[in-house]
């Protein structure tokens, strides 16, 4: 009998890698962003977006424009979801919410924070806050679902982590 292969979302830093694969490397928007994984754990999630003067939406003021900020909570709380699945399968985002309640200072990086506090048969409910290091002082607030087992075949960042935990794979 062979030992099972170990499992990388047991090592913090190659949970960190594989998350990092998955949400950023290999989704081109959240890549071109510059998207950095800060942690992923049961339910949890948290991702970094630097500051930088292309993601801008008004130079008079150096203030990030909302897409950048969007696409970071979209993708934290997506992540959130994803730590919770059992095996990967595909799902997409149904719901998101964002309240902007203030404007991020501009040349400071954005950490976004993301929680899946309930997940069903078909629907993930998440939560998140972006900010710049203090979530009691939140840039924006956001509140997303998400549907679980959307049509269509297991994403390749979905593929990747089935390969990575030694899961196999149909062609």
């Amino acid at each position: 009998m062979t030992n099972p292969p170990p499992n990388p979302l047991a090592d913090r830093e190659q949970r960190l890698a594989l998350f990092q694969m998955w949400f950023s490397d290999t989704i081109p928007h959240s890549k071109a962003l510059g998207i950095k994984i800060i942690d992923a754990r049961r339910g949890f999630a948290s991702m970094r977006l630097e500051w930088r003067e292309e993601l801008v939406g008004n130079p008079e003021t150096g203030v990030l424009a909302g897409g950048p900020l969007t696409a970071l909570l979209d993708g934290c709380c997506g992540m959130s979801v994803a730590t919770l699945l059992k095996e990967p399968k595909p799902f997409a985002t149904l719901d998101l919410r964002i309240d902007y309640v203030k404007p991020a200072t501009p040349g400071q990086a954005v950490i976004a924070e993301a929680e899946c506090y309930r997940i069903t048969h078909s629907v993930a409910f998440t939560r998140a806050f972006a900010h710049h290091g203090d979530a009691k002082d939140p840039i924006a607030a956001a509140a997303g679902t998400f549907m679980l087992g959307t049509k269509g075949e297991v994403t390749r960042p979905q593929s990747i982590g089935r390969e990575a935990m030694g899961l196999e794979i149909k062609p």
